[in-house]
């Protein structure tokens, strides 16, 4: 099995990107299921309603998100709508939405996606770690194929979910820093790690945003509005190859195009 799972969506152009390459990448990669984490998508911070709806019309087989997907209201009331968005599962009970989903690939293999959201330097949620073990455990045994999108800003948090999940899922692939990292492995048993796959938005900017604004915001400390920078948008992400038999990964690589 083939699984293209693609960074953080920022943006209008993030969005365009994405429409503009999802068909083609699913034909040149040859890809079983395309993914992508979409928290980010509306303005650069959340996703509304509208954006979702927007990305779910491109052959994508399930979106993820983060912390800020909670930004525009009417995205509570669309949880209700589709199986296909998750939100971190380790949210409190009574959290619209869900953060654990089995989908299916053209060929009739099931694979689980879980979305996970980290503590460290982060709002206060429920342990990933025993959220990711209390669902796992209740997932058919039939789903070999398991990826967990681990929303998370500490690298060492991010390893340790990693190792912790290794030989249980088929990869634990990092959102949420925008920064694609060069450590993918595949570790000791069968679980395919990269710290972070990256964002898919505007090339020049800083990590999704106007450069200036952010720059400003170091040198003065005052408050700014972040834009979401203009120009060409980078899609970025991990390609994995997995054995849907036994859901050990076979080969892990960040993976970057436009």
């Amino acid at each position: 099995m083939k699984l293209l799972f693609l960074g953080d969506i920022v943006g209008r152009s993030g969005r365009k990107a994405l429409s503009d390459s999802a068909a083609r990448l699913r034909r040149t990669l040859e890809l079983d299921a395309l993914l992508a984490n979409a928290e980010n998508a509306s303005g650069g911070i959340g996703l509304n309603s509208k954006a979702a709806k927007e990305l779910l019309a491109l052959p994508v087989e399930a979106l993820t998100s983060g912390n800020h997907i909670w930004k525009h209201k009417d995205i509570y009331n669309f949880f209700g709508e589709t199986d296909r968005l998750l939100r971190p599962a380790n949210y409190p009970e009574g959290a619209p939405g869900n953060g654990l989903g089995v989908f299916q690939t053209a060929t009739g293999v099931p694979f689980a996606v879980l979305n996970l959201l980290g503590r460290t330097y982060m709002e206060a949620v429920d342990c990933p770690f025993a959220r990711a073990e209390a669902l796992l455990a209740a997932l058919p045994q039939d789903v070999k194929v398991r990826i967990v999108d681990f929303h998370a800003e500490a690298t060492s948090e991010k390893k340790a979910m990693g190792y912790h999940l290794d030989g249980r899922v088929s990869a634990v692939l990092g959102t949420h820093t925008h920064v694609q990292t060069n450590d993918p492995r595949i570790l000791p048993g069968g679980t395919a790690y990269l710290t972070d796959v990256g964002m898919c938005g505007p090339t020049d900017s800083i990590i999704g945003m106007e450069a200036r604004s952010i720059v400003g915001r170091f040198l003065n400390r005052l408050p700014v509005r972040f834009e979401v920078a203009k120009g060409p948008a980078r899609l970025e992400g991990a390609l994995c190859e997995i054995d849907h038999t036994t859901g050990r990964a076979l080969s892990v690589r960040p993976w970057q195009g436009e």
